[in-house]
């Protein structure tokens, strides 16, 4: 990781240059070590796959440039992890940069919509005052609310439990512990959602490198397992009679990562999800099959998140309280925690951690299934 959150000055290539650079000795190796580079950037575009001749980077067998938005951390690996198993590729770097924070500028700003064009039905929505992200996440958090009587404390504990976590976090940009009547008293953004329901916005860069289990057994890292990976993209926003707000492509995602992974979901020890929202918290819980249809909100609000609860989840401070760095945050913070290295926040059990990525408006899922043991071991 590069330095995080209010980072000016380095372009997003730049930052996503030294992520790279700074994988790859951590891993113990050179950059001529590499052979495959995968490359997402985030709302101020660049970098692309321009960045293997930033990196300098000769011959390789695999380069592009992914973009499933918040599920590209996700797909990176597992395409990687493809390309290993097949032998297109020894080793892989998968990075992701964004640097939309700009001095002297809100942060909102940085996901500003005034400004794009509109065609066809989208059109009709932006007319309607649908002309954010906020405002369509608003529209899937009410309807669970009206389907559910999911409420607005629920999401509150979702937001405490977070921040908990990310008190424990060096790294993270929000330390200061909440409550949940500092989350209700907290500014609507579009309501259901308020200041405290939202994610952050930083400037930054993370990588990682993936290869093959039998090569990272004698590298200077502890090698994080990849046991399974899956994807779901629903593609039914807005169409009548969907499940839009009430179930998401992790509900396909899920299943087929722990199919693979040969788990299911009392196997989880610790949850690292999306959280671009407190509500995508609590709609992956339920998707993912932590709890049922329905019950996120009472799951959320039993402490079960939080430090000392029965599935850790976000145990870094996720993109509400640590770091916005798409699905590169809650892959990052599973990787420390299968390493070990997570110090105060370090979880007791850390055998099966799962990862979800979330993209668009609940466009497109990813899920990983990761862990410190060798794929298949049980403790």
């Amino acid at each position: 990781m590069t330095e995080l959150g209010k980072v000016y000055g380095p372009s997003p290539r730049r930052l996503a240059a030294q992520a790279v650079r700074a994988a790859v000795a951590d891993a113990g190796l050179t950059l001529d070590d590499v052979d495959g580079l995968l490359v997402s950037h985030g709302m101020s575009g660049s970098p692309g796959i321009e960045l293997a001749e930033t990196l300098g980077l000769r011959d390789l067998r695999l380069l592009t440039h992914m973009n499933a938005f918040g599920a590209t951390a996700g797909a990176m690996v597992s395409y990687a992890a493809m390309s290993v198993i097949s032998g297109a590729a020894d080793t892989v770097a998968c990075v992701f940069a964004d640097a939309p924070l700009k001095p002297r500028q809100p942060a909102g700003s940085a996901y500003d919509s005034a400004a794009r064009e509109y065609y066809g039905f989208t059109g009709m929505t932006a007319a309607l005052g649908f002309r954010s992200v906020n405002a369509f996440y608003a529209l899937a958090a009410q309807r669970h609310m009206a389907r559910y009587g999911t409420t607005g404390e629920q999401l509150g504990a979702i937001a405490v439990a977070t921040r908990r976590w990310a008190g424990m976090n060096p790294l993270a940009q929000m330390r200061e512990p909440i409550t949940v009547d500092d989350h209700q008293n907290s500014r609507w953004v579009v309501e259901p959602l308020r200041l405290l329901d939202c994610c952050l916005v930083s400037n930054g860069a993370v990588a990682v490198v993936v290869t093959s289990a039998d090569r990272a057994r004698d590298l200077a890292r502890p090698p994080v397992h990849i046991w399974g990976w899956g994807q779901g993209h629903p593609g039914h926003r807005l169409e009548r009679g969907s499940e839009f707000g009430l179930v998401t492509g992790a509900a396909t995602s899920g299943p087929v990562a722990m199919k693979m992974a040969g788990v299911t979901a009392d196997d989880i020890d610790v949850c690292e999800l999306y959280d671009c929202y407190t509500y995508t918290v609590l709609v992956s819980l339920e998707d993912y099959g932590f709890c049922a249809k329905g019950e996120g909100g009472p799951f959320a609000a039993s402490g079960a998140l939080a430090p000392g609860g029965s599935l850790p989840t976000n145990t870094g401070g996720g993109q509400l309280s640590a770091y916005y760095m798409w699905g590169m945050t809650p892959l990052s913070e599973a990787v420390v925690q299968a390493r070990g290295h997570a110090a105060e926040r370090q979880v007791t059990k850390n055998d099966v951690i799962l990862v979800s990525g979330n993209g668009g408006i609940l466009d497109h899922h990813s899920t990983l299934i990761l862990s410190p043991q060798p794929r298949g071991h049980r403790p």
